[in-house]
């Protein structure tokens, strides 16, 4: 008898706590949308960060909760993303796919420098000293910030100190504009193959002095192009990408050889 009264004891109190939890349990669950897994073994699995959420979870989670759309992730596939769009019940519209471009081609070879820098192997601390050590304050550091940040591998330097894209491995993460400090990337359409490797808004004088390959705003650019698609603004040749066709017209009369043909 001794024994049997504490065992009924705890076998009620064991018996109430089960009951309590199974309540509780019913209450205060949250009830996991099925559709998210679907949506999360569609996307890459990069965890980059780029399209603002924290992982790939976390953008399948937005997805879900309507606060994110499938064309925030660059890195989706064409296919990826329609079938995402199918498990959603939405409409996708066309994507037009993108690659990052370097805006300078000065580099050791065709740039000066101003100084020797020791420091930091980082664009970032090295701009902080003066603007870096390149006598153009618009210039590449070729320090490679961005080639360290992409989650691609789709950056390289070259032997002069310039990041080099694979238009292969690019997914247009958007890293690489993020990180430089002197913002010398941008995504471009992949279809669109000319671009202005030069970033500076010097004084044609001024930028001939310190890189051999700068714009010097001398807008025989603009007065080849056919369709009016590039012009010069705060002294440098912009391309409007909604009305270039590549014809290549500005590449051929640019007498610095800064407009460039991606290959």
């Amino acid at each position: 008898m001794d024994i049997i009264i504490p065992v009924a004891v705890l076998g009620a109190l064991g018996l109430l706590f089960g009951v309590g939890l199974a309540v509780a349990a019913r209450t205060f669950c949250i009830e996991s949308d099925p559709r998210l897994d679907e949506v999360f073994n569609k996307l890459p699995g990069a965890n980059c960060g780029a399209c603002g959420m924290p992982g790939c979870m976390g953008f399948a989670e937005g997805l879900i909760q309507g606060k994110c759309s499938v064309e925030g992730c660059a890195v989706t596939g064409e296919e990826e993303r329609k079938a995402i769009a199918g498990i959603l019940g939405i409409s996708l519209s066309q994507k037009v796919r993108k690659i990052a471009a370097l805006h300078c081609n000065g580099g050791s070879l065709r740039a000066k420098d101003k100084h020797i820098y020791r420091g930091i192997e980082d664009c970032t601390a090295a701009n902080l000293v003066m603007g870096g050590q390149k006598a153009c304050i618009f210039g590449c550091l070729g320090l490679g910030t961005c080639v360290r940040v992409c989650p691609f591998g789709a950056l390289t330097m070259s032997p002069e100190g310039l990041p080099v894209v694979d238009k292969d491995k690019c997914r247009a993460c958007n890293k690489c504009v993020e990180a430089c400090p002197k913002k010398l990337f941008s995504l471009i359409p992949v279809s669109h193959t000319v671009y202005v490797a030069c970033s500076s808004h010097d004084i044609g004088k001024d930028t001939r002095s310190v890189c051999s390959v700068g714009c010097i705003a001398c807008k025989k650019c603009e007065q080849a192009c056919p369709y009016e698609a590039i012009h010069v603004i705060d002294n440098l040749a912009v391309i409007d990408y909604a009305k270039c066709t590549s014809c290549g017209e500005c590449v051929k009369v640019c007498p610095m050889k800064t407009i460039l043909v991606r290959g």
